[in-house]
């Protein structure tokens, strides 16, 4: 019974939320991934999900046989993720996760299932609101005063600063762009954010035990399309 319930919760998931994915999304951006691939961010704004008024992000990544599918389910208010659904593949299968953010309690459960069924429970303790390391470039965009030195605490849920250590140009496949240059403590991430009205994520480099870049190639806003 229990693992019918689950099943059920799943598919609950996987059926409704296509139906906010049919409006077009208010924003695009598609990053090349090097050295090889392609992730595309979408943002559809505010929609009414389980009673409670929350932003949608889609983030679709496919890189060499691997597809990762995220639905982010964040606070219009903090930016904060509260659920989020992850559908991914390979070439040895598929598995589903959910992230239950539960930000009163600083506590972040991460499960996963396979063939609808559970089969691993993640549970995670912090000293304060979790963030989700797909949303963090996007809200480095609404930084306030921004000048170098200007630093912020995010937790992943282990805790980095991240600090503004220089404006710069740069040049990715959308164009050239003086670029706000973010760097974190520990050193795990840099971003680039354009230093223009749009403040766009042009570059995202990852510096973990597999190193990765992001680069941006366009964007389109819903008023583009």
């Amino acid at each position: 019974m229990k693992n019918c319930y689950l099943l059920l919760g799943i598919l609950f998931c996987v059926l409704i939320t296509p139906a906010w994915a049919q409006r077009p999304a208010q924003e695009t951006i598609t990053y090349d991934i090097s050295p090889i691939g392609t992730s595309v961010f979408l943002d559809y704004g505010q929609i009414e999900y389980r009673g409670k008024i929350v932003n949608l992000t889609i983030f679709e990544t496919q890189v060499a046989g691997f597809k990762d599918t995220e639905k982010i389910y964040s606070d219009p208010k903090t930016g904060l993720p509260v659920w989020v659904e992850r559908d991914i593949s390979d070439w040895f299968g598929q598995e589903f996760l959910t992230e239950d953010y539960r930000q009163d309690e600083h506590k972040l459960f991460i499960t996963k299932f396979k063939k609808g069924k559970k089969v691993q429970e993640y549970k995670f303790n912090a000293s304060g609101p979790i963030h989700n390391a797909i949303l963090v470039p996007f809200s480095l965009r609404s930084g306030k005063d921004l000048k170098i030195g200007w630093s912020t605490e995010i937790r992943l849920p282990q805790e980095f600063k991240v600090q503004l250590a220089s404006i710069e140009d740069i040049s990715v496949p959308a164009g050239r762009f003086k670029a706000y240059h973010f760097t974190s403590t520990p050193a795990k991430f840099e971003i680039w954010i354009s230093a223009d009205s749009l403040r766009l994520p042009v570059k995202i480099k990852g510096l973990g035990g597999i190193p990765y870049a992001l680069v941006m190639s366009k964007r389109s806003a819903g008023q583009d399309k």
